[in-house]
């Protein structure tokens, strides 16, 4: 019997070797591994699950949480996200010499990931119409 690639909920591609995702879990894993993913920006207040912590252990990703520790831990679904988190995502991406392939993931893969894209592609110079309507049709 062959093997199965599932990709994690809402995941997409943002650009080369630039992926979004929300939360994987252990039937995601075999799809990751053949990202080669070199880091991982886990933009939420929660930690993640021990069994991905060990995955990204495994397959030597380096896993780095923004937004944890000094974050409002409102709710799990929607708190605040900080300035700091945000502008420390975009200086993770913008290094692409050293942090490529990279996913950005939260738990599920819209509201904090949608919110770093959007600026990126901010910065890129889109127009406000394409980042909303980008934000809207995300994977979901």
């Amino acid at each position: 019997m062959g093997s199965y690639y599932i990709p994690p909920v809402n995941f997409g591609l943002v650009e080369d070797n630039l992926y979004r995702s929300g939360q994987p879990n252990e039937l995601n894993f075999p799809f990751l591994e053949k990202l080669r993913l070199k880091k991982i920006l886990y933009l939420s207040p929660e930690p993640p699950p021990q069994a991905f912590q060990a995955f990204v252990n495994d397959q030597g990703i380096d896993l780095q949480q923004l937004g944890g520790a000094g974050e409002d831990r409102q709710s799990a679904l929607w708190s605040p996200m900080s300035e700091e988190v945000v502008l420390q995502a975009l200086q993770q991406i913008l290094d692409t010499e050293n942090h490529y392939p990279l996913c950005l993931m939260d738990s599920v893969g819209r509201n904090r990931v949608g919110i770093v894209v959007g600026c990126l592609r901010k910065m890129q110079r889109w127009n406000l119409t394409s980042i909303f309507e980008e934000y809207r049709c995300a994977p979901q």
